[in-house]
């Protein structure tokens, strides 16, 4: 049992609670729309979530900490699915507080 604090010090800890709270998220505002939610991983590569809504497809990598100028999953999908957008959530990216006030539709 960690504190909030204690939590955010541990940052494999943290990164895993990110995560898990943006996945909790979409699939609670995708529940009852037409948004699937998805996780990919293809060999050594992995996006966090891919949201579809009919042929259109944003893959969603997460980082709760600073982000990495080149994101290697992201990368990998991109080329192997073509998204019509992809974003960064944490980091350098959206914002985790605006991500979160948004639902999983908004982001197709």
């Amino acid at each position: 049992h960690l504190s909030f604090n204690a939590s955010q010090i541990n940052r494999d800890f943290w990164g895993r609670l990110v995560e898990s709270a943006i996945g909790a998220h979409l699939l609670n505002t995708s529940a009852g729309t037409h948004v699937h939610v998805y996780y990919w991983r293809e060999r050594n590569h992995e996006v966090d979530f891919v949201l579809t809504q009919g042929d259109h497809i944003t893959a969603l990598e997460v980082k709760s900490g600073r982000s990495q100028s080149h994101l290697p999953g992201i990368d990998a999908f991109k080329k192997a699915f073509k998204p019509q957008q992809t974003f960064l959530i944490g980091g350098q990216g959206v914002p985790l507080n605006d991500f979160l006030k948004t639902s999983a539709s908004d982001w197709v």
